[in-house]
């Protein structure tokens, strides 16, 4: 295929899910893979995963998914913590599009939504690749808030495109992966009343009532059984890689994979890297 086959246009898809509009994007044949982006400022599931589609559509029927609130899909308001709202909207679509079974690739809040569905949804999900993921730390060295939630709550307490940019070089080892147009195509996007209408109910919803506990997916690593592949960068300033160190004791399936000279953008910083270990976990039977 060529790379105009691999292009936003022409992988671009939604689907009306009880009056919920969602967009995902698709490419490939084969087993359904997942990915599910993270939550930073103005982001998609595009954003953070369009460069990997090609190679992972050579392998899969590949689905990159904008979670309620983020992207091209709609959000609305919800009970409970936005992990849980987010794998029930998954499993929703799964149903519309008649997938019995995906493996699931999340980043950061994807990676915290993919061990949610496989825990609430346990027979739609296969494989897993959670990347810094969300809800999965519990720090043992690291103080909290994290260098990169701090630069995070700064921009969103007075939002500047300079304040944006340290957030976004925050996420990568080498800065030069964050370009002027990234930062300002993240600024224009995150601007938008309803994103930040959308990041509010998000962040909200895991510092209220069962949220508080259900956001916490740490203490339920024991009951996730799922082949699993936890994958960190080392120099990960919003989800430091030793927070995932106890979900990792406790997970009866489970790799862990480190990259050196790496940020929470694993699959943008080290994509070939990223390519190679997760697929080879999700093709190994």
């Amino acid at each position: 295929m060529s790379a105009a086959d691999y292009s936003y246009e022409a992988t671009a898809r939604s689907i009306d899910l009880d009056g919920l509009t969602i967009h995902y994007n698709e490419a490939g044949e084969g087993p359904v893979c997942i990915l599910l982006h993270g939550a930073g400022p103005g982001v998609s599931g595009w954003a953070n995963f369009e460069d990997n589609l090609p190679v992972f559509a050579q392998h899969f029927r590949t689905l990159i998914v904008d979670q309620p609130g983020f992207g091209a899909s709609d959000g609305c308001e919800f009970e409970g913590d936005y992990f849980s709202h987010s794998a029930r909207t998954l499993a929703k679509l799964l149903d519309a599009l008649g997938i019995e079974k995906a493996h699931l690739v999340g980043n950061s809040l994807g990676g915290g939504v993919a061990a949610r569905f496989a825990l609430d949804f346990p027979q739609l999900a296969d494989r897993l690749a959670l990347m810094g993921p969300g809800g999965m730390t519990t720090r043992m060295f690291t103080p909290e808030p994290t260098l990169g939630h701090t630069r995070l709550y700064d921009f969103n307490a007075t939002p500047g495109v300079e304040r944006l940019e340290t957030f976004m070089k925050g996420m990568v080892y080498d800065h030069s992966f964050v370009t002027e147009a990234m930062v300002a195509d993240r600024f224009e996007r995150s601007q938008r009343p309803e994103a930040a209408v959308n990041f509010e109910r998000m962040r909200v919803s895991f510092l209220e009532g069962e949220g508080l506990t259900k956001g916490q997916l740490w203490r339920e690593a024991a009951a996730l059984t799922h082949e699993t592949l936890l994958i960190w960068g080392r120099e990960d300033l919003v989800n430091p890689y030793d927070g995932g160190l106890f979900a990792f004791s406790q997970m009866p399936n489970a790799s862990f994979h480190v990259m050196s000279r790496c940020g929470h953008w694993a699959q943008v910083e080290r994509a070939a890297e990223f390519n190679r270990v997760v697929i080879g976990h999700l093709l190994d039977n």
